[in-house]
């Protein structure tokens, strides 16, 4: 017969994450006092919620090691906006970009505005997030969101992720939790690779526009531990006049010891790429015939980026808590070639720029959680540090079909920050827990520029408390209550700036490092209908300033204070035991608030997103999905007069496996061949011939028409 102890240990293990540690005084009887996952706890109350059934998916090869989960999402006992999604159900779906498989994320929008090598484009809570502020993304506990960075505050490249190698998604939302820093305001996303394979996986890909890919993956036991290794390469030209002409090479080598709760695993990836890219073009230049849909105004962009790096995640448990410590080094570059104007700035050579970015990335994190009884009440404490420092090399360049005609800046700069945490869950009664947290975060820097008014040393330092509440189960369900205070970094450049970097002469005000935001949501999560869990949370969110470092023009601009009010619903119903429905569908106002109601509207703020869809499949025989996606439309500036279109695409898979561990799979992109855009700017440019001013104009990337994909994997 299974302990609870060890019911507790596996199911903690399943969601990858580590039990909870019961101390017990001397005087105490010993006892298990950690509180049981909410799988386990829902089985021993039949009022709790209880998360669906898991559910084998075998739609895309997703695999999952044996401790890992498959199916859909547990049930976070902290804020209702909060979820981890395994592996299984990131691979069942369709997408035609590795940075959809974020998608799962509910009420995510994952967008391309360039080449298939840069960074997506990223919009959450009526945020556009640009290529990654506010929504702090990991892999493996390493950040991939940079600060101060050649192209924008934040960057965050996913590109190197290999879907079939992860384990889970923990999302959780709104700045609430003490362990989530810079960029995580409006979203934490934290990705966790497999530790082994069940079997090894050899997969083919070829599909329309010149895609192909190809995936090796397999573990085998060496010593004590597992080796695990993975490598995938693809090519992709798309529908574009000038192909993108990708060449993407990307591996994982890792290896591992013990569990998730007593071991270790050292890792090390590596991933290159190089593209052209078909950037945003005026709207103007697709409706006079100069170009087509699918053409561009400058055929020399594109870039040529790479990321490697080695990290280690140790984690032990005794009688006097739980430890864990994530160490890692980055080494990544960036060179990216674009266009965006034309020949606004620059009549005779064009206004193409380069912008370059290398850098060093060491890293540090450190917790320690320990269970108590205090007065009669049950709680779990955890401490943390987390240290990061970055050694960048950044600049800006005017090019001329990537030929570099004059340096804009060129700076060194030297970045740390330092984050210590803490917070405390009580259990006060069966029906009633409380989290309370703190945060100090402390980030310093300096830059040595090559205009010497530049160069400077910056510091700053913000306290951020947060706390939470969650009532119930009755009646299979629970309500929840979060509010806190949190923050995010700007580009350390603008706050030392002195002068134009362009002109050398022109003052410019500096603004501050840190920037204050801060939110509450309150949240209900029921299955009190049979085979469906339902979500609804509705949050609002503050920023002091939405400050933007404009890579294309070398400086930092201060914008106005911003609120975020907005409600998400989301729903998975398990059909079938073979079939599962899911819908999330949210909603945001987003307006600044500084009192200037002709203009406060936050260009690029979506206001509806949603998403839905039907998987099915089983361990053997057919499989496959239908999803939809609904991006509505978004002011472009701030009086709303120019707004986007709406955009709904949808994305099919149909597939077979078989007994002997062969997998065909059918992939249809865009299945109705929607005519709609990826994403949509309003600014002014230039094409020849017109006025030296320029013309405000719509600027769109469309979306790339139907396509097809056929996959053949194996399993052995």
């Amino acid at each position: 017969m299974v302990s609870p102890a060890d019911a507790q240990s596996v199911a903690a293990a399943a969601a990858g994450q580590l039990p909870a540690v019961t101390i017990n005084p001397p005087e105490v009887r010993p006892r298990n006092r950690a509180r049981p996952p909410r799988r386990q706890q829902a089985s021993q109350n039949p009022a709790a919620v209880q998360p669906s059934a898991p559910v084998l998916l075998p739609a895309s090869g997703g695999v999952t090691s044996g401790s890992a989960t498959a199916g859909p999402t547990y049930l976070q006992p902290t804020a209702a906006s909060a979820t981890t999604i395994g592996g299984a159900e990131v691979n069942a779906r369709p997408f035609s970009r590795v940075g959809e498989a974020l998608e799962v994320v509910p009420g995510l929008i994952v967008t391309q505005h360039s080449g298939e090598g840069k960074a997506n484009q990223y919009f959450l809570r009526g945020f556009n997030l640009d290529h990654g502020t506010d929504l702090a993304i990991s892999v493996d506990g390493m950040p991939v969101n940079m600060p101060t960075h050649g192209h924008g505050q934040g960057y965050a490249d996913i590109n190197f992720l290999i879907p079939e190698l992860v384990q889970s998604v923990n999302v959780r939302k709104g700045p609430y939790f003490a362990d989530q820093g810079d960029f995580a305001s409006a979203g934490a996303v934290a990705i966790d690779y497999v530790n082994r394979l069940p079997k090894n996986v050899a997969e083919l890909t070829f599909g329309s526009f010149g895609y192909r890919r190809a995936l090796a993956a397999g573990s085998t036991a060496v010593g004590a531990g597992t080796l695990l290794s993975a490598f995938e390469g693809v090519a992709y030209n798309g529908p574009w006049d000038v192909p993108d002409n990708v060449r993407k090479l990307n591996g994982v080598l890792r290896y591992s010891q013990g569990t998730a709760t007593d071991g270790l695993t050292l890792s090390a990836m590596a991933y290159s790429n190089g593209w052209n890219s078909t950037d945003q073009v005026a709207q103007r230049a697709i409706d006079q015939g100069i170009i087509g849909r699918f053409g561009t105004l400058d055929p020399t962009d594109g870039g040529v980026s790479s990321r490697f790096s080695l990290s280690s995640n140790w984690a032990q448990s005794s009688a006097y808590g739980q430890s864990k410590i994530n160490a890692y080094v980055i080494n990544s570059s960036l060179r990216l070639y674009n266009n965006f104007t034309y020949f606004l700035d620059d009549p005779v050579n064009g206004d193409q720029f380069s912008q370059m970015d290398r850098r060093t990335v060491y890293g540090l994190n450190a917790s320690h959680a320990f269970d108590m009884r205090i007065g009669g009440v049950e709680t779990q404490t955890r401490v943390g540090l987390q240290t990061r420092s970055d050694d960048i090399h950044v600049g800006l360049f005017k090019t001329l079909q990537r030929e570099t005609l004059s340096t804009v800046r060129e700076d060194s700069v030297s970045e740390g920050n330092v984050g210590l945490w803490a917070d405390t869950t009580a259990r006060w009664t069966d029906w009633l827990r409380t989290t309370v947290g703190i945060r100090e975060d402390y980030f310093a820097g300096r830059v040595t520029s090559d205009t010497p008014q530049n160069s400077a040393h910056a510091q700053a330092s913000m306290t951020s408390p947060k706390a939470g509440i969650v009532l119930g189960p009755w009646y299979k369900t629970e309500f929840y209550g979060n509010a806190g205070y949190g923050l995010h970094s700007n580009d350390i450049r603008g706050a030392t700036i002195a002068v134009d970097p362009i002109d050398k002469v022109t003052p410019q005000d500096r603004v501050p490092l840190l920037v204050r935001s801060k939110g509450a949501e309150i949240g209900i999560r029921t299955k009190a209908i049979r085979d469906l869990t339902s979500s609804l949370a509705v949050f609002v969110l503050d920023f002091d300033s939405e400050l933007l470092f404009v890579g294309d023009a070398g400086t930092t601009e201060p914008s106005r204070p911003s609120r975020r009010v907005g409600v998400e619903w989301t729903n998975q119903y398990q059909m079938l035991p073979w079939m599962r429905l899911d819908l999330d569908v949210a909603y945001t106002r987003a307006r600044f608030t500084d009192f200037d109601p002709a203009e406060d509207f936050i260009p690029g703020a979506p206001a509806w997103v949603a998403s839905g869809g039907v998987t099915f499949g089983g361990e053997a025989g057919w499989f496959g999905a239908l999803r939809g996606r609904y991006f509505g439309p978004r002011p472009l500036i701030e009086d709303g007069s120019a707004r986007s279109q709406s955009s709904l695409i949808f994305n099919a898979r149909a597939g077979y496996k078989f007994d002997n561990g062969l997998r065909l799979q059918f992939d249809v992109l865009n299945l109705f061949n929607a005519k709609t855009n990826q994403i949509e700017y309003y600014y002014l440019s230039r094409l020849p011939g017109e006025p030296i001013g320029g013309v405000a104009d719509r600027h769109v990337h469309p979306a790339e028409p139907l396509a097809v994909r056929l996959t053949l994997a194996g399993r052995f």
